[in-house]
């Protein structure tokens, strides 16, 4: 059976959230592969809203199965806080529909504090992270210092593991001036939220593949966007995991051959949070309807989103680096309205016109977008179903879209609303 993996195509904050939601109906698993309980998802569904960060978008379908897997950073309390918070909403949540992965790492208070502790720090680059302890997390998961989700089943042996992180994290503190972390306190907070954890655990490359075997369809849901990945994002103004197909496999304990179709997500426009290069910004009175239109704050952190026009450049880069076969095209309604639309085909570089994002940040942040000027349209787009629907102006702008960064669009959305979406290929049968 085809399955399919699901990645932001720009900066994150793509609208993930809806399109794996509706691409859910046709799927029978659901599986997170990477990031942490920094990735906003917002679900829309028959008026109720449903904001997830770490629980896979497919939660909130009744008789589908979530899984965690093992390339996901998992905040314990998080985890139980989340869970909580969607009971409440009426969703049912329970080891039948909600797997996490035993060997996945833990981010702890340490975490988070060191992470607040470099982004306010008077010194040193500041990436614009969610404080939320992500990055630090993953350092320590590369240094083999890291506990993971099994160490709970196993009190004995984690206060000496909490010891030797902390012989670590002590030294980090002390450089930035910070009092030491203490192993106590730890180590009953870690004791105290364990057994609400311990229920979902398993080991998900052994259920992944029961699942492969009887033939059932996976979604793997990825987290941020390709321009954020740690290796081909804007670094150092990247998150700390790999965002692209490839990372699913490793992030979930699977083969690559697995995955039969790479749907990447991406905006009408463009959209970025945090700092770093952002070409094709807009600083202007179109920045800020963007922004209030498109409503472009972060679901987890109220952070306001630097808001600019489509970048067909990077969506393109992201469209090779990402193993992209078709794309998800969201907020079209946002566009509604405008006279005329920019869309960026190019950089200008020290006077010299390159067709891509070059590595380097003082070079990326060098780069000037040159547009292409295009018709803008006055109908509304907003909740249309059909291709006819749409105004002759619009149909020409995703046309015109899919020239520019070499893959067709395969869904086009045109509201948070799940069922407004447009479906041309489906991705499941590719």
């Amino acid at each position: 059976m085809a399955n399919v993996a699901v990645i932001g195509a720009q900066w994150g904050d793509e609208g993930k959230g809806k399109i794996v939601d509706w691409l859910c109906e046709r799927a029978n698993v659901v599986v997170r592969f990477q990031g942490g309980h920094n990735a906003g998802h917002t679900l829309v569904i028959n008026g109720e809203t449903y904001k997830l960060a770490l629980l896979p978008s497919g939660i909130v379908r009744p008789g589908k199965l979530s899984i965690i897997g093992n390339g996901v950073v998992v905040d314990p309390w998080h985890f139980v806080d989340e869970i909580e918070r969607l009971r409440a909403q009426g969703v049912k949540i329970s080891p039948e529909n909600l797997v996490l992965a035993d060997n996945a790492p833990l981010i702890l208070p340490i975490h988070r504090e060191l992470d607040t502790f470099r982004e306010t720090s008077n010194s040193g680059t500041r990436i614009g992270t969610t404080k939320r302890g992500i990055g630090p997390a993953y350092e320590d998961k590369i240094g083999r210092r890291a506990l993971r989700v099994v160490d709970l089943a196993d009190s004995s042996s984690l206060k000496a593991k909490i010891e030797d992180l902390l012989a670590h994290h002590n030294a980090l503190r002390r450089g930035l001036g910070q009092t030491e972390a203490k192993a106590g306190p730890l180590f009953q907070s870690l004791m105290a939220v364990a057994p609400k954890i311990l229920p979902f655990i398993a080991p998900v490359w052994r259920r992944l593949r029961e699942i492969r075997k009887q033939g059932d369809r996976i979604l793997f849901e990825g987290a941020q966007g390709t321009l954020l990945d740690v290796d081909h994002g804007t670094y150092p103004y990247v998150t700390s995991s790999n965002t692209v197909a490839g990372a699913a496999a490793a992030g979930a304990g699977i083969a690559p051959r697995a995955i039969s179709y790479v749907l990447g997500i991406a905006k009408a426009y463009t959209t970025r949070v945090g700092e770093g290069p952002f070409p094709a910004e807009l600083h202007d009175e179109i920045g800020a309807r963007l922004g209030e239109r498109g409503k472009e704050f972060g679901t987890n952190t109220g952070r306001k989103r630097r808001c600019g026009w489509f970048d067909a450049v990077l969506v393109r880069q992201t469209v090779i680096t990402g193993g992209v076969d078709g794309i998800a095209f969201t907020k079209l309604d946002i566009l509604d309205g405008l006279k005329e639309i920019k869309v960026c085909v190019g950089y200008d570089l020290d006077g010299k016109k390159i067709d891509y994002l070059p590595a380097g940040a003082h070079a990326q942040a060098r780069c000037k977008p040159i547009y292409e000027t295009m018709e803008g349209w006055s109908q509304s787009t907003h909740g249309a179903r059909r291709w006819a629907d749409l105004p002759a102006a619009a149909i020409k702008y995703v046309r015109r879209i899919e020239e520019l960064i070499e893959a067709p669009v395969a869904i086009l959305s045109t509201s948070p609303e799940r069922e407004d979406t447009i479906l041309v290929r489906d991705p499941f049968a590719a």
